[in-house]
């Protein structure tokens, strides 16, 4: 039997397409330096994690020249202009000195985990030249509603599609604050899904429907998606679905601890949030 999924969703506002702001890649490296007569232990650190985070940017763009090779290379060019202006956001790093405590000639040796963000007027043009389904060109997932407006007691439909293969997770934030991930749940284990074609959700095993009710006001439909395993969340089983425990200002950090597999020599991950924005009253 399905259980109803009471939902405050009254639909006066929906943005739907694909977010280009949403677009990254994640990728793990190492960056090294050594402490001089003129270096203090502080600034060789620092130094060791600059030289990581360009690692990253240079692993991340060495994975682009590889994978995106459509309309006679523009693309990739344009790709690769937008990353060479990246940011680089650490999401887990360890590091070690030769001996501790550190003296004069010692070296420091730090491994992180980096989010690398794309320039995002670079970006912007490239998502609106280039075609959605296109499998070679970095991962894109949207996410939509079967309608614009929710009328109470009518229920929601939530489409997924993406251009290559990929890993979701779809979280529903509440008015009043609570968090359901409804993908996957108790029901629907398995949150790997093929490129080219459109999910719908709740469907198939899915035991729940999401129902238009009170309480009224801002919520979101907030969707991660990777070409990798995406990181754990603490979650309750709550009928149909989970009741997510972990807190929202830690969400986005936690999937983004993704597990990669190293299928690739340059062991990135390719990342992509959206978010739609959704008022209720």
């Amino acid at each position: 039997m399905k259980r109803v999924l009471s939902l405050g969703v009254f639909l006066v506002f929906l943005w739907g397409g694909f977010c280009y702001a949403g677009q990254s890649t994640i990728t793990e490296s190492e960056g090294y330096a050594c402490m001089g007569e003129d270096r203090t232990k502080r600034q060789t650190e620092e130094l060791a994690l600059q030289d990581a985070k360009r690692q990253a940017i240079e692993q991340v763009s060495s994975y682009i020249k590889s994978e995106t090779t459509v309309s006679e290379g523009k693309l990739q060019k344009d790709l690769l202009r937008a990353y060479t202006n990246a940011s680089v956001r650490i999401i887990e790093s360890e590091g070690r000195w030769d001996t501790e405590p550190p003296r004069v000639g010692d070296c420091y040796r730090v491994r992180i985990k980096a989010e690398v963000i794309p320039d995002e007027k670079a970006m912007k043009a490239t998502s609106e030249a280039e075609d959605m389904d296109d499998p070679s060109a970095p991962l894109k997932v949207r996410i939509w509603t079967d309608k614009k407006q929710y009328l109470k007691g009518e229920r929601v439909k939530i489409y997924l599609k993406g251009n290559k293969p990929f890993y979701a997770r779809v979280i529903y934030r509440q008015a009043d604050g609570t968090m359901v991930q409804i993908l996957p749940n108790p029901y629907r284990r398995d949150n790997y899904f093929q490129g080219g074609v459109v999910y719908e959700i709740p469907s198939g095993p899915d035991r729940f429907d999401l129902e238009v009710t009170p309480p009224f006001g801002e919520e979101y439909l907030i969707l991660y998606a990777s070409t990798e395993p995406l990181g754990e969340l603490e979650l309750e089983q709550t009928g149909g679905v989970y009741a997510v425990k972990t807190a929202l200002k830690d969400i986005g950090q936690m999937t983004r601890g993704i597990k990669i597999t190293g299928r690739n020599e340059t062991r990135t991950g390719e990342f992509v949030e959206e978010k739609l924005k959704i008022m209720t009253e």
